[in-house]
């Protein structure tokens, strides 16, 4: 959508990102996380882990904001690919989250399209995503992106339950 404003997120804004953030574990991760731990989730703990990452930030992690007639409603996160092998010229989009109450409207799209660009514009090769193996409706919405799934998995638990992700990739160039 034409009226979906993507831009660089502000410090002040991290009330909101998280509040976005949460609601979006909360919506997405519904059935495939003990509720317990979903319903465990604090707004104000993760602004504040958010706010302490922000303002130590070197740089090398961008975190992109959309909004609407003022309002934000989604929030992206990309940076350097991470990995326990030597560095490489890959990105890595660490998360998307958009307010569950604007799923479809263009929002997740528009932040994926600008993180993509600038990952493009700052020729990296190919950009990597994780993505809970389960959540069906993220994973569609990044294959109509373009993603594929590259057969990389990782175990991941919450609270003894075995949530595994999926590594998906995308090239960049040519």
């Amino acid at each position: 959508m034409t009226d979906v404003v993507v831009r660089d997120m502000r410090i002040t804004e991290c009330e909101r990102v998280s509040e976005i953030r949460v609601r979006g574990w909360q919506s997405a991760y519904r059935g495939l996380m003990p509720q317990s731990f979903l319903d465990a989730l604090s707004v104000p703990a993760d602004a504040a882990h958010r706010r302490d990452r922000f303002a130590r930030g070197d740089g090398s992690v961008v975190d992109l904001v959309a909004e609407r007639d003022g309002h934000l409603l989604g929030w992206a996160c990309h940076g350097p690919y991470r990995s326990d092998e030597p560095p490489t010229e890959d990105a890595e989009l660490y998360a998307l989250y958009v307010d569950p109450k604007r799923f479809g409207g263009g929002v997740g799209h528009a932040l994926l399209q600008e993180s993509l660009r600038l990952c493009t514009a700052a020729r990296h090769r190919r950009m990597y995503l994780w993505v809970l193996k389960g959540n069906a409706r993220a994973r569609a919405f990044y294959e109509r992106a373009g993603f594929r799934a590259d057969g990389a998995e990782e175990p991941f638990e919450v609270d003894g339950v075995p949530v595994p992700e999926v590594r998906y990739v995308r090239e960049l160039t040519g």
